[in-house]
């Protein structure tokens, strides 16, 4: 029936079954609340620019019940009494009704557990953990999750809950419940694992192999939920160059060539030196003055149409392919506004431009 059951002193048994019978008895009216309270924490996600991957509820079963009251504390002395963790289960059990919000990155955790703490009117928050925070602190690895107790206030479906419960509650409409919030992948990782690990029908079975195996999977989860916060982050900051009205319209200065750049073209940034003074001459020289149009010229399909056109013996680096693209683009204007007096620089220019033109002659 459960580790714990199996486990508990002979003289709590009664005690114990007890308090399942009346949990057996009221399920039904709980499950009615864990619904409603599901529909509750989806409702806030409606009007809100986070939107879950899906929202889930569930009331723990009878044989859960049983075995997480069947929970014992140490004696306070060698050869004490035993107690039970929960004399009253019905009440200080706190994830009877669980709730999950299940985002895609673990930047949203944040974002939806600050959402739901918001809502004052129906809920207040009388706890809040992180689940992860632990592991790294002690240098082992576990799922992220954020753990929120809430209580209801005034809630009738609640109040019929305890109606059926009967003496000694109340029916106040306050109730506490449990709200976990981890990314898909952790979700599907927590899943597999309390499965295997905590689902076991006989512990004896256990290989201390699985916890390292465990552990592994756990390190390889943490690296991929980076890799794709890491992708968000530069999807975020690449499309706000584009938006004419806030991160595009920045002017080019040095630095911010260099971000961009280092943004567009990571694998672009052979610079011997962080002078980027000359590339923002060279943008300047052509009126291109803000994110968006230096984003603009850093298409990557002309990119690829400038290496093929000039036959690159060497890679270029951030100043040689900016002034490559600008050629290719303004032709020989941007010889007249960059060559000046440098006659060698006017030579390199206008070899590099009757290459270019005779690949765009064989397009």
């Amino acid at each position: 029936m459960g580790i714990h059951w199996d486990r508990l002193d002979k003289r709590l048994r009664a005690q114990v079954e007890a308090n399942t019978a009346q949990y057996e008895r009221v399920r039904p009216s709980l499950a009615t609340v864990t619904s409603q309270l599901q529909s509750g924490i989806r409702d806030i996600f409606r009007s809100a620019e986070l939107t879950p991957l899906f929202v889930t509820a569930r009331t723990k079963s009878v044989e859960s019940f049983r075995d997480k009251a069947s929970r014992m504390l140490q004696p306070a002395e060698p050869g004490g009494a035993p107690a039970l963790e929960f004399p009253d289960p019905l009440r200080e059990i706190h994830d009877l009704v669980g709730v999950r919000v299940i985002v895609s990155l673990p930047h949203e955790i944040r974002e939806a557990a600050a959402l739901i703490k918001r809502q004052r009117s129906d809920f207040d928050c009388r706890a809040d953990r992180e689940k992860d925070i632990g592991s790294i602190e002690s240098g082992t690895y576990g799922y992220a999750s954020r753990h929120l107790i809430m209580r209801t206030l005034q809630n009738n479906t609640v109040k019929a809950y305890q109606q059926a419960l009967g003496e000694p509650a109340r029916a106040t409409g306050s109730y506490l419940f449990e709200v976990q919030i981890r990314t898909i992948l952790s979700h599907a990782w927590s899943e597999l694992e309390h499965d295997i690990r905590f689902k076991s029908s006989d512990p004896r079975a256990w290989s201390p192999y699985f916890d390292r195996q465990f552990t592994a999977t756990a390190a390889m989860l943490e690296a991929v939920e980076s890799a794709f916060a890491e992708l968000h982050e530069r999807y975020e900051t690449v499309t706000g160059y584009w938006d004419e009205e806030g991160e595009g319209a920045a002017p080019l200065t040095p630095r911010r060539v260099r971000e961009v750049w280092q943004t567009l073209l990571p694998h672009v940034d052979r610079k011997s030196d962080d002078d980027w003074g000359w590339a923002a001459e060279l943008l300047a020289a052509h009126g291109l003055k803000t994110t968006t149009e230096l984003a603009a010229l850093l298409n990557p399909e002309t990119i690829t149409d400038v290496r093929a056109a000039l036959e690159h013996r060497y890679s270029p680096g951030p100043d040689r392919l900016l002034d490559d693209l600008l050629l290719w683009r303004f032709g020989r204007s941007h010889i007249e506004l960059t060559a000046g007096d440098d006659e060698h620089r006017r030579e390199s220019l206008q070899r590099r431009f009757r290459q270019l033109e005779t690949y765009r002659l064989g397009m």
